[in-house]
């Protein structure tokens, strides 16, 4: 056990595996998961919002885990585990075991044998499910669906929440029992917004690990920490290396970001998220004639109709002011309003 490592070196073993953090306000949870990662055998519940680093952090626990760090490391999606196929997803089935079972198949436990079994999301774990699996915690047994015996398994589980499972106990959506068994070495991660004294370290360290798509980028600018800081964050660790991303994608020059670099970015975006928008509209029209029995040239019709009396319905709107903003002639969208019955509404 490596009790006394300096508060560096901790931070500098995480680092390299992937979580990143300059900042004393960390270590105490790094120095927790140092020491669960020797002591292999024990259970983990990483708590945290969608997007702060959550499977890295188990990743990483299981990558320091001597017994384990050369088995499977095997995530489970408990959010998109469905309830009638789980035991199958989980433990495996035999042959002939239900319609459709053509063949013997192992199950996430057994594929993750001596490793690591990570659930992510454990608070959508169905309630039907939960007694299933706090019995496998206690035993250490599986039985494949269709089987007579059991099967010993030696994993490891660490379980993430992207809500704390307190509260959900206490409401009955979460088993007590299975929360308790989860719940013995506890690692709440803090979202971005909490971790301000750290922008500049993280920015840096995604630029250097996004350096194929730009030049090394050696520091952050003054405006951009100034900025960020002023800022509610509502995105996480994981969208702000997205955005690093972007930034060097788009970058022009220069081995430092800045508030430019940031603002061209989050106008490349907005962009695509206004053609995200067309798409989604054009979704919605091929629904509506599927739903309703509307005619394609009825659809066209009737949408123009709705994209000019929004237009129209705008305070000050005139006609040359929208004609400007649709990029047509004035001719051309008075007649448009004619035909859609809407000249009436316009100087």
């Amino acid at each position: 056990m490596q009790e006394n490592l300096p508060d560096r070196e901790i931070q500098r073993i995480f680092c390299k595996l992937g979580f990143i953090t300059c900042s004393d306000q960390l270590l105490p949870l790094l120095r927790r998961a140092h020491k669960a990662a020797e002591v292999s055998d024990i259970t983990a519940l990483i708590e945290g919002e969608t997007g702060t680093g959550k499977q890295v952090l188990a990743h990483a626990i299981h990558l320091l885990d001597r017994k384990r760090q050369a088995f499977p490391f095997i995530t489970v999606h408990c959010s998109t585990v469905s309830e009638a196929l789980a035991e199958s997803e989980l433990f495996g089935h035999l042959r002939g075991a239900f319609s459709g079972a053509v063949s013997n198949r192992k199950g996430l436990f057994q594929s993750a044998q001596h490793g690591t079994l990570f659930l992510d999301d454990v608070n959508d774990l169905p309630l039907a499910l939960q007694p299933k699996l706090l019995d496998v915690l206690q035993r250490g047994i599986i039985r494949p669906v269709g089987a007579d015996t059991e099967l010993s398994i030696d994993v490891r589980i660490i379980a993430a929440a992207n809500l704390p499972l307190e509260p959900l106990v206490r409401d009955g959506r979460f088993r007590a029992d299975l929360y308790h068994r989860l719940n013995v070495v506890r690692l709440a991660l803090p979202p971005l917004r909490a971790r301000r004294a750290e922008f500049a370290c993280l920015l840096v360290a995604f630029a250097q690990r996004h350096c194929s798509l730009y030049e090394p980028i050696m520091s952050v600018e003054e405006d951009l920490l100034s900025f960020l800081e002023s800022q509610h964050l509502y995105g996480n660790i994981r969208e702000l290396e997205n955005t690093v991303r972007r930034m060097l994608f788009l970058k022009r020059e220069g081995t430092s970001l800045s508030l430019e670099d940031w603002m061209r970015q989050l106008e490349s975006d907005r962009s695509v998220r206004e053609v995200d928008l067309l798409a989604e509209s054009a979704n919605a029209v091929w629904t509506t004639i599927l739903n309703k029995g509307v005619g394609y040239d009825t659809a066209l019709q009737e949408l123009e109709r709705g994209i000019l009396h929004a237009a129209i319905s705008v305070p000050g709107s005139t006609r040359r002011k929208i004609a400007q903003q649709l990029n047509i002639s004035e001719r051309a969208l008075y007649y448009k309003m004619r035909a859609c019955g809407l000249t009436a509404h316009l100087r």
